[in-house]
Formats: C-alpha cells, structure tokens, sequence
C-alpha cells in the first residue's frame, strides 16, 4: 500500500530531492529531529560527554531573570522548538513577572510540536502557547503578527547547523521576520579541544549513532521508501578544521539500492559511501557578534558558562 499525496511533507520532498542527488549526498540536520530523533537527542544531552546542554542551562538559569528585565518580550518564539526543554527556564522566568505573555513554540515536526505544546500548556497554565508548524528557515516566515515586543530564540547550538551562507541568510530572515526594536536570544557553542568534540557526537552508548541513523527512517516512512534501513549505515563524527565544525555522516555498509515511492525515483548509494546529515559550527564569540551584526542584529549582552565552553547571545533588530 502506498501513502495518499497528502500525508507526504513537502518540506521533506523538497529537500530530499535536493539532497540526496548531490555528490556526496546531504540532508539538512532539521530532519533528525522527528518526535523520535528528539528524544534520542533528549537522552543525547544527558551523557557524560555531551557538555553543550548542560552548560547553556547553566546561563539560562543564571540569566534567565535579566534577559526578562531586558525586553520585557510578550512574545516568545521558539525556532526548532523541539522539546522546548531548557526553555521553561525562560517561561517560568516570564511567568513570575505576572504579566501577559504567549509562547510560540516552532517546529517542522507535527508531532514533536503538539507533544511538547501540551507539555508546557499543562505546566504553565498562565501561559498562552501558540504552536507553529513551520521551517525556521523558510524566508517568507512572519513572526510580527503576535503581541510585541516579540523575542525570538534559537537555543542548543543548533546555529552551527548552518553554513556560513545559510547563517547569514538565516539572520537576516529573523530580522525581517521580527520588527524593529524586537530581540533574538542565540545559543552557540564555542570552539575548545577537538578531543571533547569528537567524544561529545560520538558517544561510547552509542546514542549519537542511533539518532543518526533515525535520519534514515525519516525517510523511509516519509517518502514510501523501500530498499532502505538503518542498519545499512554507519555513523561518523570527524572534525573539519578548516570549518571549525564537527561533520556527522552516514556511511553505507553495503550497496543501497532504494526506492522512494512518494516521490517515485530511485536512489542508490554504493558500500562505503557516505551522507552528510549535520554539521555543527563551533565559534568565536567576537566572529559570531559580527555575524550578527551585519544581518541588522545589534549584540545587547552575551553570557557564558563558568568553562566558556558555550555563550548566549542577546541582540536586536535595529
């Protein structure tokens, strides 16, 4: 039986068909995090070697009070939402004030997205919690149309994500999609020894590897696929000096042969070839409150945990 051409995501399409042609093929990271691959990642961030989450929860919670004083947002919205986990640090922050206040949680996955707005809804009843079905990197994204002043975010490091064309076409959409006098709050992990990179996207439980491979039935299910399954691959962590980024991939341990049923091609990828499903920058603070800049967001404040292992950025649309 086949899928009905509704129940296929398009976004998915979209990007498949863009990606897994290239040499060598790629996915964007985004599609990792299913309701599945977000809670791999969930169990990701508390292993020993995965320091970034634990050291941004330590600023939110050290500084989760000043970032209220400073914008005083009504507004939040949350880009890549996830499991909105570390965000409660700020909603309970903006709940203490007393004052009106709407969370927009905002994710590509439907089912990630209603999981963990009912989550925060049953948490803080005091808060409005408006959902978002939508791709943070979509360009005619509008996040003016909710109560100001509005404070986007964009937490966990997953900035690095990105290329440096696609950061900087990503700011400057934030920017546009905001207004002026608006925030953005950014997380990202900062450059340190390539031995606690590598151990922290290549896990001895072997977490990181599983939530890879999930990638794979993302689009096994998604796009009708057979002849594909995730014990086919392996997982990869290396590190791009030049790039200041870890890569993940996935290499083939035989010859795939696969076809998408909702998209009806073929794709074949031989034994030990590879696919490039996340890269994750890591940054100078200096160059990343330039980046900012030049996109119109004018660096406010930035915090750092007690390692300066990780920063958070406030800036604002000038």
């Amino acid at each position: 039986m086949t899928m009905s051409q509704s129940s296929v995501d398009p976004l998915l399409v979209a990007d498949a068909v863009a990606g897994l042609w290239q040499s060598p093929p790629v996915l964007p990271a985004k599609w990792l995090y299913d309701k599945r691959g977000s809670e791999l990642f969930d169990e990701i961030t508390r292993l020993p070697e995965y320091y970034p989450t634990r050291r941004e929860t330590e600023i939110l919670r050290r500084s989760a009070a000043e970032i209220v004083s400073i914008t005083d947002a009504r507004t939040m919205i949350e880009l890549g939402s996830g499991t909105s986990e570390k965000t409660r640090l700020l909603l309970s922050a903006f709940a203490a004030r007393g004052t009106d206040f709407t969370y927009v949680p905002l994710d590509v996955s439907v089912e990630m997205l209603t999981y963990a707005a009912n989550q925060v809804s049953a948490e803080f009843p005091e808060i409005s919690v408006q959902p978002l079905h939508a791709d943070f990197g979509d360009p005619d994204l509008d996040l003016a149309d909710h109560d100001g002043p509005r404070m986007a975010i964009f937490l966990g490091g997953t900035i690095g994500n990105l290329d440096p064309t696609e950061r900087s076409d990503f700011y400057r959409h934030i920017a546009g999609a905001l207004r002026s006098g608006d925030y953005f709050l950014l997380g990202a992990d900062l450059i340190k020894d390539t031995g606690r990179l590598i151990a922290a996207y290549n896990d001895r439980a072997g977490v990181t590897a599983d939530f890879n491979r999930n990638v794979i039935e993302v689009l096994r299910t998604g796009l009708d696929a057979t002849g594909l399954y995730t014990d086919d691959f392996d997982h990869i962590a290396r590190w791009n000096p030049p790039e200041h980024r870890i890569e993940m991939w996935l290499r083939a341990r035989r010859d795939v042969h696969a076809r998408f049923g909702a998209i009806e091609r073929t794709w074949e990828l031989p034994r030990g070839a590879e696919i490039l499903t996340e890269i994750s920058t890591k940054f100078n603070l200096s160059s990343l409150h330039d980046e900012l800049a030049a996109a119109g967001l004018r660096q406010l404040e930035s915090w750092t945990d007690h390692a300066d292992d990780f920063a958070v950025v406030l800036s604002q649309v000038n």
